[in-house]
């Protein structure tokens, strides 16, 4: 299937109309009014909202990876290493992180078998390594897994949609962040950038642990 005006405008749809449902679905306001009209289905809201996130994801990869056109660019030589290593720290840090998250929590097996009705976050502020460097650091490296790849017309496209949504994203997600976790998720933001590390804005280990004893101490986030 070759690239053209029409699929490449078919393709940027898909991923408006996946960006935007995500969005929508992953909304307090959206949340709250589900949690008011069927209250008993908020055990499992979390974890239907996962399983469509991955099913409706599928159209536009697939559509991605389906169209033909010549290569942009390629990474060659001493280029093409460096890609291969960027590729592989980031999928070791993707990795590596998650033995700092709930992975029940996040996935939606624990409101589930728990029947928990509360439609806010329940877990807790915290600050993992790479927190302390980022303030979305899978957001940061699904970055750079987008951008260490041989780029043509459909790939590149893909690769602007997704990294706008993640800097869009981001800043929806500090929203609820806000409203969960209040000044101590402010202070956390004015010292840590959102998506690209710099040198001079970081927490060292002791900042980091000094701002999670505050919020330990601040009052339980909403519907806890």
């Amino acid at each position: 299937m070759s690239f053209d005006h029409a699929t490449g405008t078919l393709l940027a749809g898909l991923w408006l109309g996946y960006f935007a449902l995500h969005s929508l679905l992953a909304s307090l306001g959206l949340k709250r009014w589900v949690a008011r009209r069927w209250p008993r289905s908020t055990t499992l809201y979390r974890l239907a909202f996962n399983l469509l996130a991955v099913l409706l994801l599928l159209p536009p990869l697939w559509l991605t990876f389906a169209l033909d056109g010549p290569y942009l660019w390629r990474w060659q030589g001493p280029w093409a290493w460096l890609s291969h290593l960027l590729t592989l720290a980031a999928l070791v840090g993707f990795f590596w992180s998650l033995r700092y998250y709930d992975g029940s929590e996040f996935l939606g097996l624990r409101q589930w078998r728990r029947g928990q009705r509360q439609v806010e976050d329940q877990e807790g502020f915290y600050i993992s390594p790479l927190h302390r460097f980022v303030r979305h650091p899978w957001y940061s490296l699904g970055l750079v897994l987008v951008w260490t790849r041989d780029m043509n017309g459909p790939l590149l496209l893909s690769a602007i949609a997704i990294s706008l949504y993640f800097l869009f994203g981001s800043l929806l997600e500090e929203r609820k962040l806000l409203v969960y976790h209040g000044e101590v998720y402010r202070r956390y933001r004015a010292r840590v950038p959102g998506l690209i590390p710099l040198p001079w804005r970081h927490l060292d280990r002791k900042t980091a642990q000094e701002l999670l004893a505050v919020a330990r101490a601040w009052p339980d986030p909403p519907g806890a």
